[in-house]
């Protein structure tokens, strides 16, 4: 497989044409990386998703400085799974569960609009190490049946991906549990992946809940931060300080501190 793509081909196709072949490398898309050993999926990351690292740590399964001496010592040989295992500090099982959790919530976004991709990486591997691999159209698979869940929520995708806001003046009676603490979450600056992240919760189950908080009317996209605006012409002169000014000042200083 060669590092040029042509057009037509969707990350799906690709990621197909890679298992046919038998491949092992890296296939790079618009929102993430899909790594393959022997055309069967092994990794994927995204920046709209919480790594394993954050998952395992924020949980409390890993302590930090474990999970960073686990890297220090085995991510330059592709071993920090086995290393965390042999280790002590995780068991094998947990370590395939979070694993193939932060895999498929990964490779959903990688195929959420199924683009072309960017380029495949021959031979390139992740530096976790094998955990566990699964075949490519059970990935696919999953990924549309994930999208098409969340679409019958909710059918708007950019609750997966922008800052968001509560609704004004909504009220919230009666959540379930989970839901409310996804809701306690949302401040107008957090994504779903950083809410994810805070919660040390796998990114679908929050998609999930914010999608149902859309529904509710409880939660909406937040709006795009105002452009600073440039600085006017200088007309000499004295200085112009009236209230007005200098609440707009103290406004723009805010704003730039943000």
């Amino acid at each position: 497989m060669t590092t040029t793509w042509t057009t037509h081909e969707t990350t799906s196709a690709a990621l197909g044409a890679l298992a046919d072949e038998g491949a092992t490398g890296a296939l790079s898309g618009e929102r993430g990386i899909v790594y393959l050993s022997a055309g069967r999926v092994v990794h994927a990351e995204s920046a709209f998703t919480p790594d394993l690292g954050a998952l395992l740590t924020r949980s409390g399964a890993v302590a930090a400085d474990g999970w960073w001496a686990a890297v220090d010592s085995g991510g330059t040989r592709h071993r920090v799974g086995h290393r965390l295992v042999d280790s002590g500090r995780l068991a094998a099982g947990a370590l395939e569960v979070c694993h193939l959790g932060a895999l498929f919530d990964a490779a959903y976004f990688v195929l959420a609009q199924d683009t072309r991709p960017h380029r495949f990486r021959p031979g390139a591997v992740h530096w976790l190490g094998a955990v566990r691999s699964v075949p490519v159209d059970a990935v696919v698979r999953e990924c549309g049946r994930r999208r098409a869940l969340l679409d019958r929520i909710w059918p708007d995708p950019d609750i997966d991906t922008v800052p968001l806001t509560r609704v004004p003046d909504a009220r919230a009676t009666a959540l379930p549990v989970r839901r409310g603490r996804t809701l306690a979450q949302v401040d107008g600056v957090r994504t779903a992946a950083e809410i994810s992240s805070a919660l040390a919760c796998r990114t679908y189950h929050t998609l999930v809940e914010l999608r149902r908080l859309a529904a509710d009317g409880l939660v909406a996209a937040a709006p795009p931060a105002p452009t600073p605006l440039a600085p006017g012409p200088d007309l000499g002169g004295g200085v112009w300080d009236d209230p007005d000014t200098a609440l707009l000042r103290r406004l723009r200083d805010a704003l730039e501190a943000l």
